[in-house]
């Protein structure tokens, strides 16, 4: 790493609280190194407080761009002085570029795991899907899944608000049939997993302080037939992961996502194709 260190060298990074856990630093530099790019990749643990400030120093320093994640996704908006249209649909961003002194905003997450889906082998056009969480990644992934082709959306979420503006949102603007149930809604969410291809986890729980924990209290809502995806990537296997594995169903986590996430988000600072198959034999994923 120190010796593609130059006084060219570009800085790229990503901005969120938690985030020491995060593979995203390991798999653009190994990306750069690979192609021989002068960029350097570094992560910034901030708090709320800071993100104004965080977000003025990057632009100043003449960063490339930096990448966003949890808490942040929403509240970055106000500081950037444009939005892709696919942010701008989301209102969240979760891939900043540098354009000559301009803070352009991006969202990738949508897509990132639909491809990785798709690597799977995974089909969810004309499928019923339910995804549990509305925040930045979870808007952008039922938004992509409703653009995508998916059929029917069940979104469960705590908040009432947050979670009606997103299926009025889906219902407004694609061929999705989109239905808000509130998280808490434990008979809804037995209902519309019986019949659902996917389950995805869009929130927190089962990451960092709230590790060892599941939004699932009666693992009989699994069946065998149902996919769960969990986005969350560290740790691999999630008690959600668990429970799941434990009534038949296949699974994923998050690794695959922020892989093509990345790749999108790397194509948009560089020009440049991530070499996904070299990054998947770095993060060990073959």
């Amino acid at each position: 790493m120190e010796a593609r260190i130059s006084g060219t060298t570009q800085l790229i990074g990503i901005i969120a609280t938690p985030i020491r856990h995060s593979i995203s630093p390991k798999m653009h530099n190994a990306a750069f190194s690979k192609l021989g790019l002068d960029y350097a990749y570094l992560a910034f643990d901030i708090e709320q407080s800071q993100l104004e400030d965080s977000v003025k120093g990057l632009k100043a320093m003449g960063a490339r761009g930096f990448n966003v994640s949890m808490p942040y996704k929403t509240a970055i908006i106000e500081y950037l002085d444009e939005l892709s249209p696919t942010a701008k649909l989301c209102q969240a961003v979760n891939t900043v570029v540098n354009e000559n002194g301009k803070l352009v905003g991006h969202i990738t997450d949508g897509s990132g795991l639909i491809r990785s889906l798709q690597d799977e082998g995974y089909d969810i056009r004309g499928k019923k899907v339910t995804v549990i969480g509305c925040g930045g990644a979870g808007k952008a992934i039922q938004i992509q899944a409703a653009l995508d082709g998916v059929s029917e959306l069940s979104i469960f979420n705590r908040s009432a608000e947050r979670g009606q503006q997103v299926v009025d949102l889906i219902n407004k603007h694609t061929n999705c049939k989109a239905t808000f149930y509130h998280l808490n809604d434990e008979l809804a969410l037995k209902e519309q997993l019986a019949d659902s291809y996917l389950l995805i986890n869009a929130t927190s729980i089962g990451m960092a302080e709230l590790e060892g924990l599941s939004f699932i209290s009666d693992s009989s809502v699994l069946h065998p037939g149902l996919i769960v995806c969990d986005i969350i990537y560290n740790p691999r296997k999630t008690k959600l992961l668990q429970q799941a594995e434990e009534a038949g169903c296949k699974v994923m986590n998050g690794v695959g996502m922020i892989i093509y996430q990345g790749a999108e988000a790397f194509k948009l600072w560089t020009g440049e194709e991530m070499p996904i198959d070299y990054i998947k034999d770095v993060l060990d994923l073959k």
